[in-house]
């Protein structure tokens, strides 16, 4: 976690730190967007007695903007809400005591609870993307996110902020397409996978580490 988190700043201090060693053109341009993504998620233990039971759809949407240091390369970061999560059994032979609602409950063996789960996302990733042809252009993008839990929910309206950690770090990457509707506007298609590193879950009885993964249709409008 140490290490995901020095990363992070990392670039993303290289991304302002660019501002100043632009030149004219479009060397110095900035591209921002408005994004609403739908998404599939869902959750992985590295524990033999959790089991990932299913996925969820959810959506993030928020801004994102792109600072170009090269024609064809840029950083590219943003602030969205998303909305995500997933569903994990406990098969272990022995109960699992998680607390919901506030309240310390125990699960039996081969029950499923659902994780509702929202997030502040501030991703960071390095864009390539190629010169438009016939209005069209495309991108690839990989790097890293970093998200700040904000809501939990079990599904039934009850809280999980006691078996929820607060911090969530992943890496993230993928592609699409950029098409223009006139003057700098675009429309923006693409697909990114996202890959969580950091364990999301906290609880004191299975010791594992849960990871959520994400598959995002990202459409946007560039302007």
């Amino acid at each position: 976690m140490k290490k995901l988190s020095t990363l992070f700043i990392l670039m993303v201090l290289i991304t302002f730190s660019t501002k100043a060693q632009s030149s004219s053109g479009r060397d110095s341009d900035y591209r921002f967007a408005f994004v609403l993504s739908p998404q599939i998620s869902w959750l992985k233990s590295d524990n033999n007695a959790v089991d990932g039971k299913g996925n969820l759809m959810g959506y993030n949407f928020g801004f994102e903007m792109d600072k170009f240091f090269a024609k064809n390369y840029a950083f590219s970061t943003g602030l969205t809400i998303n909305t995500t999560g997933g569903k994990l059994r406990y098969s272990g032979d022995e109960a699992t005591k998680v607390t919901i609602g506030g309240q310390e409950s125990t699960l039996a063996p081969n029950s499923t609870l659902e994780y509702r789960l929202k997030y502040l996302e501030i991703p960071l990733a390095l864009k390539l993307q190629t010169s438009d042809f016939q209005r069209t252009s495309y991108y690839g993008i990989f790097g890293l996110s970093g998200m700040i839990n904000i809501k939990t929910n079990d599904g039934s309206g009850k809280n999980l902020d006691d078996e929820v950690r607060r911090i969530n770090f992943g890496y993230r990457f993928g592609g699409g397409v950029q098409y223009s509707i006139g003057g700098d506007a675009y429309l923006k298609f693409g697909l990114t996978y996202n890959q969580g590193l950091s364990d999301i879950t906290d609880n004191e009885t299975i010791k594992d580490k849960t990871t959520l993964n994400r598959l995002v249709f990202n459409f946007g409008i560039i302007f």
